[in-house]
């Protein structure tokens, strides 16, 4: 019986429900801004050089909405933390476990992100549209980068972790190069304060479901599949 850390259930799970709430976060954030947003909004929103501009301006018109989905979309983000581990466990090996660690460092970056969102969010409530948006606009980089730059910097764990345990998972075979491609391309995904979503980042994130859910269904049902060596070129 496995008991290391985060065992079969949460680890089979996790690889199941994490991605799919990711992907749904995604998808909300960015429908969310469509049905929040005019037209006329929504073209001024892509004058600016933030999203924060026009995801301000979306809170106000529809705040539940907004919620909801900065809401799914931390949750999802929350969740991988378990999956990437027992990815990493699967695969096995130095390179694998400095990809999932360096992926989980990005995952806390988003959670320092959501807490900003929803700061800001709250300030619009206090101060009014116009007067939190220019206050925020004008801190916005420290806001972003946080204490002493400790959460952009994590936000880098991202892409490197996410290159490194894709690499990983198609040298131990566990992955083929287009799961493993899959897996790379969903860590390229944005990082930050009040970012808007975009379509590619829900098809990428979709990506990411077909990759890890299969192996989490493994996972829970013990059924991992055989290592075949490192696979060719082309390969599932």
């Amino acid at each position: 019986m496995n008991t290391s850390f985060p065992g079969r259930w949460i680890g089979g799970v996790s690889l199941v429900v994490g991605p799919v709430v990711l992907c749904a976060g995604y998808l909300l954030r960015y429908l969310t801004t469509i049905i929040a947003l005019t037209p006329q909004q929504q073209a001024w929103a892509e004058t600016k050089p933030f999203a924060a501009y026009g995801q301000l301006l979306a809170y106000t018109s529809e705040p539940a909405l907004l919620t909801l989905s900065y809401a799914v979309f931390a949750l999802g983000a929350m969740l991988l933390f378990p999956a990437f581990v027992t990815l990493a466990q699967h695969v096995g090996g130095g390179l694998a476990f400095w990809g999932a660690t360096l992926l989980v460092a990005g995952l806390f970056a988003r959670l320092y992100f959501a807490g900003a969102d929803q700061t800001a969010f709250q300030l619009t409530e206090i101060l009014g549209l116009d007067q939190a948006t220019n206050a925020i606009m004008k801190e916005y980089v420290d806001i972003s980068y946080g204490p002493w730059r400790v959460p952009v910097w994590a936000s880098v764990g991202q892409y490197a972790g996410s290159l490194l345990l894709a690499i990983a998972a198609w040298r131990s075979g566990l992955f083929g190069t287009a799961r493993a491609v899959m897996l790379l391309l969903a860590g390229g995904t944005w990082m930050g304060v009040l970012k808007g979503a975009s379509i590619p980042d829900v098809l990428v994130t979709g990506l990411l479901c077909v990759a890890l859910v299969p192996l989490g269904v493994r996972v829970l049902r013990e059924r991992l599949p055989a290592r075949a060596g490192r696979p060719k070129v082309l390969s599932w």
